[in-house]
């Protein structure tokens, strides 16, 4: 898969230096496999779910949370965010509560 862009999970990782090995594992295993959907996907990462369709990852132990939009056809991962587990928890990502 395509992944878009790497520069989200370096950023994160900058600000939360422990995040680094499990974020850089994730990337190489997405880009390196092409998923047909998101039965394909759970095969791979058994706890992803679909969320205001958005897939979420759990990262590093339940630690962070990655949101990306995924378009199985063109092979893409789109990664809308990153973040702790707690930031995750106030919801703020989710489309239907933004303004």
């Amino acid at each position: 898969m395509h992944v878009i862009a790497k520069p989200i999970l370096v950023d994160f990782w900058t600000q939360h230096p422990e995040a680094e090995s499990p974020l850089s594992a994730w990337y190489h295993l997405v880009k390196m496999e092409v998923f047909a959907d998101f039965t394909d996907l759970r095969r791979t990462f058994a706890s992803a779910d679909v969320v205001e369709g958005l897939t979420v990852f759990n990262i590093g132990g339940n630690k962070y949370r990655l949101i990306a939009a995924i378009h199985y056809n063109r092979h893409k991962v789109y990664i809308r965010h990153v973040l702790t587990h707690a930031e995750y928890d106030r919801g703020g990502w989710k489309p239907s509560r933004r303004h």
